[in-house]
């Protein structure tokens, strides 16, 4: 059922003579009867933030649909893709593959995705469109308009105000191809000597640094340069994917070392501290902090660590929900439900079969379970917020 729209009441204040101070002298006294009536004056009308009122317009299954990332098969916007979003009300989208269709070729792709918002869709609201774009081996946008961005461990030797200034030319060139959304920088630290024992981070040069302040302070360059050209980011892997054994796009990734208030934390906390609008929680396991739940389905990680020591507000997004070895044993539908119950906010999905299960089962939940619905309430909220950051709602 729609919601009622937000009504904000004007009020009016009569403002009359003060009972302070002495009283006035005879020849300064008013007569008994006044020759001016007071005007009343109005208070300033309550301002409604915009995502709050777009949020009292949604329907249940719309603002579902916002708290999915879905993946564009071959980097299109295919009838599969069109369909999700006409009926599961995706509100979220991102670049699957690496393309070398340039600049051009990609715009074209994302001006027909936010085509696709509709008031029956999306209730107007616009997409964020992502991609991997951190340089290296992990250069989604290439060809003509894309410059060649080099692997993390060279920007990491650069000044941090020179990468400030080449991330705001590379976060250009994003927005030129209609993406708004960067999954980076990489704030996972591989201690000095292990890149190569490292499969997801070191052993692909994804790292700024060996130690937590490198990292962080080359990150939160990476963060304002995209923030100056209006790119979104997303810090990844908390709480950091530099010391696990195995790749979780492969395998199931172990971390036996990283503690909650472990020093390598500490380039996440600049990265919190310099507004980064998404933090992706990683799917590995952390023995010493939550050894009975993957990070992304953690209530430690998420809830006590990142929302409660470190103080981050803004949207918790998972890695790949959809399509991940790491999950694999876990039904799509319980996977979201445990990200989102754990905290979590946006859910990352490749491919569309288990995406729209996803959906299901959170409709499912929220319509029988009024502390599920409360949470889906709140994650909903935070997209809204960054997307309002962004323009991309209707007011």
């Amino acid at each position: 059922m729609l919601r009622a729209r937000l009504a904000a009441t004007l009020v009016l204040i009569v403002v009359g003579a003060s009972a302070c101070g002495p009283s006035a002298a005879p020849s300064q006294r008013p007569s008994a009867t006044p020759t001016t009536t007071p005007t009343p004056t109005p208070t300033a009308t309550p301002v409604v933030a915009c995502a709050d009122r777009i949020f009292q317009t949604l329907t249940l299954d719309q603002e579902i649909g916002q708290l999915v990332e879905l993946g564009l098969a071959g980097d299109r916007l295919g009838p599969t893709e069109i369909n999700m979003i006409q009926s599961d009300h995706i509100g979220s989208v991102w670049f699957v593959a690496t393309s070398t269709a340039g600049v051009n070729g990609i715009h074209a792709v994302t001006a027909a995705v936010q085509a696709q918002a509709s008031s029956a869709a999306t209730g107007n609201i616009g997409f964020f469109i992502a991609a991997n774009q951190e340089g290296g081996v992990i250069q989604a946008m290439q060809g003509p308009g894309f410059s060649q961005i080099p692997a993390a461990v060279v920007q990491g030797t650069w000044s941090a105000g020179l990468l400030q200034s080449r991330a705001a030319a590379w976060a250009q060139e994003l927005r030129a191809a209609g993406i708004n959304f960067n999954y980076a920088p990489v704030m996972d630290v591989v201690p000095p000597g292990t890149d190569a024992q490292n499969q997801p981070i070191g052993s692909l040069q994804r790292e700024y640094g060996h130690d937590p302040v490198t990292v962080g302070t080359h990150g939160v360059a990476v963060l304002a340069g995209m923030h100056q050209s209006s790119i979104a980011v997303s810090l990844k892997h908390f709480p950091g994917l530099g010391r696990v054994t195995g790749n979780t796009d492969f395998t199931t990734a172990t971390d036996t070392t990283t503690t909650a208030n472990d020093p390598y934390l500490q380039s996440f906390t600049m990265g919190i501290g310099g507004n980064a609008d998404f933090v992706m929680v990683a799917l590995a396991l952390y023995t010493k902090i939550d050894a009975n739940h993957l990070a992304a389905f953690s209530p430690v990680v998420i809830g006590q660590m990142l929302r409660g020591t470190m103080g981050f507000n803004g949207v918790v997004i998972s890695d790949d929900l959809g399509d991940t070895v790491a999950v694999a044993s876990i039904p799509p539908g319980t996977r979201a439900i445990d990200f989102l119950s754990a905290g979590g906010d946006m859910i990352i999905s490749k491919t569309s079969a288990p995406a729209h299960a996803m959906v299901l089962a959170i409709r499912s939940r929220a319509a029988t379970d009024p502390t599920f619905r409360q949470r889906v309430d709140d994650a909903a909220m935070r997209i809204l917020r960054a997307k309002q950051a962004f323009g991309l709602l209707p007011c």
